[in-house]
């Protein structure tokens, strides 16, 4: 996996190219020592980061700003010295967040978390989804499932005239989707793009064996939101 990292503290950068270097499946391409040097790179290079590093309070302009300002953004890990911004962070879907000083065992379970994620959203063709039921195993279709809403510990798998209650983090079932057609929307939902009838204001509406189904759009979400689906209608 590509990496870059983005930090001003000098230190912090040494440790995490450390590292980096010694992950076998991590490549470091780019070291950035604030988030407006790393613009220019990454808007030429997204392609080929899969991976971002990212403190959170940096002179010009700090991490928060960094993710709202760019789109189609690979995987990103907060690296902070401070937890008060883990709530806000998580809202944008980062893949964890490191408290510093950071060590090697706690880095590690974060890009494992990372490469994980990375390899279930490259499996190439694969275009269905097994759904634990019961006893059984239910082959699903991703262009079956409307979309997936959270339920406490468990998310709810809805397709046109079935739902299916299964034990599973937003997180987690996230990292099963394929992102063309899967679109995180709110903290507790998940649209397939494709199904979407219309979209007004900040709710989405899908239509299901009931009428219609309308889905609310986070404000943390909708800016992301609504840039990709323009993507997909260039």
């Amino acid at each position: 996996m590509n990496c870059i990292v983005i930090d001003d503290d000098a230190l912090s950068r040494r440790v995490i190219e450390e590292f980096i270097n010694r992950t076998e499946f991590l490549n470091l391409k780019h070291t950035f020592q604030n988030a407006v040097e790393a613009i220019g790179v990454f808007n030429k290079e997204v392609e080929d980061v899969d991976l971002i590093f990212l403190d959170i309070e940096m002179p010009e302009m700090d991490g928060i700003d960094f993710l709202n300002t760019l789109k189609n953004l690979p995987q990103v890990i907060i690296v902070s010295s401070k937890e008060k911004y883990a709530i806000e962070a998580f809202d944008y879907d980062v893949t964890d967040y490191l408290l510093k000083p950071v060590t090697y065992g706690r880095f590690y379970k974060a890009v494992l978390k990372a490469k994980n994620i990375h390899e279930s959203r490259n499996q190439g063709d694969v275009d269905e989804i097994f759904i634990k039921k019961n006893s059984a195993l239910v082959r699903l279709k991703y262009d079956d499932i409307l979309w997936v809403e959270a339920l406490e510990n468990y998310v709810i798998v809805n397709s046109f005239n079935a739902k299916f209650t299964i034990h599973f983090t937003m997180k987690s079932i996230e990292s099963q989707l394929p992102v063309n057609k899967f679109k995180r929307v709110h903290r507790s939902y998940i649209v397939n793009v494709r199904k979407i009838d219309k979209i007004e204001d900040n709710t989405i509406f899908i239509k299901n064996d009931e009428g219609v189904k309308g889905i609310p759009i986070g404000k943390a979400y909708k800016e992301k939101f609504m840039k990709d689906i323009n993507l997909m209608g260039k």
